[in-house]
């Protein structure tokens, strides 16, 4: 899959099935329309792509307002987020700067120098309340004319339901804000993961008796945050158990960054810079601030001991079931 920043240069223009939105998490609803439109690609013998935005639209639109808590959470990085795109059979992704200049481009401009000059759309899809150019001034009825003039086809996508519920990614950010990963999976269509290469910390850890694989999040509002059981996928064969941190550390720091730190139990290999997966199993609690690190160590190694707990249940359960099956 190629990603470009912005519209590719010229020679690296050719005829394509469009798909346009954010496609934050790539769930289950993001997968049914990306299939619609690798079979159009296909049946066009076209590239299939997309345009998504970096930084969300409404995140740009927050931070120009000075109040960053309007902006959506964010389910997934970018890194993420490619890798379920091109999971999905994308053969090219525009990641567009949403800026001042692009935000105030009419809906006319849109259509013009992006769809038609910049991307060479000749079927673009769209989800039924798709709107468009400065103010939104555009919206499915106005790409429908002008897609007429251009000559592209505009295919709209129906909402998707999960049995009664719609899947979207409001659903799946409610789903992660109360540790539901059971539910966040069934949006999802797959369990719930964070990729990001090894940083180095502070060392803190290390010192408290629980070193962790730092993972720095390029946004500042993830869609979780707390303690949480997990596993990690990349350091060997199998997925390795540990406890993790998603958060800003208000005790011992007050840059207001967020990290996410994983202790893997019985594991001591250095991996700065590896990429690694975290999937998060289940919460254990909010993230809190202490009076002191002694008092944050006990914390630790309780959150720790929960963990392995879980670990147990989860073996106990597995034999059972496979003794039944047997």
């Amino acid at each position: 899959m190629k990603v470009f920043r912005g519209l590719p240069n010229a020679a690296s223009r050719a005829p394509c099935a469009l798909a346009i939105g954010n496609f934050d998490g790539v769930h289950r609803g993001h997968q049914a329309l990306l299939a619609q439109l690798r079979a159009a690609a296909d049946r066009l013998g076209v590239d299939a792509a997309v345009m998504t935005f970096e930084p969300h639209p409404r995140e740009f639109f927050a931070m120009k307002s000075g109040d960053i808590t309007r902006a959506p959470a964010r389910i997934a990085n970018l890194r993420d987020k490619l890798q379920s795109l091109a999971n999905a059979g994308v053969d090219r992704v525009i990641v567009e700067h949403f800026n001042a200049q692009f935000a105030a481009l009419s809906p006319e401009d849109f259509v013009e120098h992006v769809l038609v000059e910049g991307l060479h759309a000749r079927w673009l899809l769209v989800g039924e309340d798709f709107c468009y150019g400065a103010r939104r001034a555009g919206n499915i009825a106005t790409l429908v004319e002008a897609g007429r003039r251009h000559g592209f086809e505009v295919v709209t996508l129906p909402t998707v339901l999960h049995g009664a519920d719609r899947i979207s990614s409001s659903a799946v950010r409610q789903a992660l804000q109360a540790g539901d990963f059971v539910r966040t999976r069934e949006l999802l269509g797959h369990p719930y993961r964070i990729s990001g290469h090894v940083i180095h910390g502070q060392k803190l850890g290390r010192t408290l008796g629980f070193p962790t694989l730092n993972l720095r999040l390029p946004h500042c509002r993830p869609a979780l945050s707390g303690i949480f059981v997990v596993q990690v996928h990349g350091l060997a064969d199998q997925p390795l158990p540990g406890v993790a941190s998603l958060g800003v550390r208000p005790t011992v720091d007050d840059s207001g960054r967020v990290l996410l730190e994983t202790h893997v139990f019985d594991f001591a290999q250095q991996c700065y810079g590896k990429l690694v997966q975290v999937e998060f199993l289940e919460k254990l609690r909010d993230e809190e601030k202490y009076v002191d690190l002694p008092t944050l160590t006990a914390a630790i190694e309780a959150d720790a001991a929960q963990a392995r707990a879980c670990f147990r249940r989860r073996d106990e359960a597995r034999t059972a079931t496979d003794r039944i099956r047997v």
